[in-house]
């Protein structure tokens, strides 16, 4: 089993000409530093949770994702849904390479400086990271998805869908914040949600909610990923005239300065309904139509890398 290779999986930047560019001078500083890896190119978001799961399967020891916090998700998804020939999960690390890497930075790794990202990746310090558990009921059984950052209902899973597009054309991320948030304006910004935790049942209307792990792109800044908690931020249903304060807060990573906010703790959570709001998870966009879901925390399950 290749216990000494990390197991590298490099996911281009969509939209981007100068990725591969990039790609190639972190596959020399790797040959550089000495480091032993074998190295596969994701085709897309969806093969990213094939590759990992190969080579959870195939016995590495170590899974490092050259991407953002949705290939990162991806790759998690695979780890947990495969087992491992050692008897337990590979450690995940990143190099970050994609539009958000949320939880990179949650840890202090820049996509500005791939040298630092590396030299810390090779003191190979562990640490336990909370796995959050999302299942949700289909008409052909019941989707189980995980996640390490958060899991977002309404506006703000919108921001991401939106950004992603925007990103695509436009090069600079101000840019495409402000054209996201442009559009936004023209979509629904208010849903009826109905869940329970912790013996205590909620119905609220809101513009957005986050259940996070760790920061949640701003909206859970107190989260912490090696808890056992999960930290819920619901955003009331605002006046008109809040909205775009409310985005723009939210862009500059103060949220919680908003009105109308409500913050929870617990260890799980069911939703009865959420009016079909739109549903990313750690910035990747489930894209089937969901009401009933049910969030929660798997305490340490998985090493992580971190500086």
């Amino acid at each position: 089993m290749p216990s000494k290779s990390w197991g590298i999986i490099y996911c281009p930047k969509e939209g981007s000409p100068r990725t591969h560019k990039r790609w190639n001078k972190i596959r020399r500083y790797l040959e550089q530093q000495g480091v032993a890896f074998d190295y596969v190119q994701s085709e897309g978001a969806g093969s990213v949770e094939r590759l990992a799961s190969m080579m959870t399967r195939a016995g590495y020891d170590t899974i490092i994702v050259v991407g953002g916090d949705a290939a990162l998700n991806h790759a998690l998804c695979g780890i947990m849904d495969s087992q491992s020939p050692r008897g337990h999960h590979p450690a995940l690390g990143v190099i970050p390479n994609g539009f958000g890497n949320d939880f990179a930075k949650y840890w202090g790794f820049t996509a500005d400086d791939y040298k630092a990202t590396i030299n810390s990746l090779l003191l190979r310090r562990l640490r336990k990271v909370d796995v959050g558990t999302v299942s949700i009921p289909q008409e052909d059984g019941t989707d189980k998805l995980y996640f390490l950052n958060c899991v977002n209902l309404g506006v703000a899973s919108s921001i991401t869908n939106l950004k992603r597009k925007t990103s695509s054309l436009l090069t600079l991320k101000t840019l495409s914040y402000f054209i996201s948030a442009l559009l936004l304006l023209f979509q629904r910004t208010n849903f009826k949600f109905k869940f329970s935790m912790s013996g205590e049942q909620i119905c609220s209307q809101a513009m957005t909610l986050c259940i996070g792990s760790a920061h949640g792109y701003g909206q859970t800044p107190s989260a912490v990923p090696y808890n056992g908690l999960l930290d819920i931020t619901l955003v009331s249903k605002p006046q008109i005239t809040h909205i775009v304060q409310g985005l723009w807060l939210l862009f500059t990573g103060r949220f919680l300065t908003h009105r109308g906010i409500s913050v929870w703790r617990t260890k799980h959570i069911q939703f009865q309904q959420t009016s079909r709001a739109l549903l990313s998870i750690d910035g990747r966009v489930y894209h089937r139509q969901v009401d009933q879901i049910e969030i929660g925390i798997l305490p340490e399950e998985i090493n992580f890398l971190i500086p």
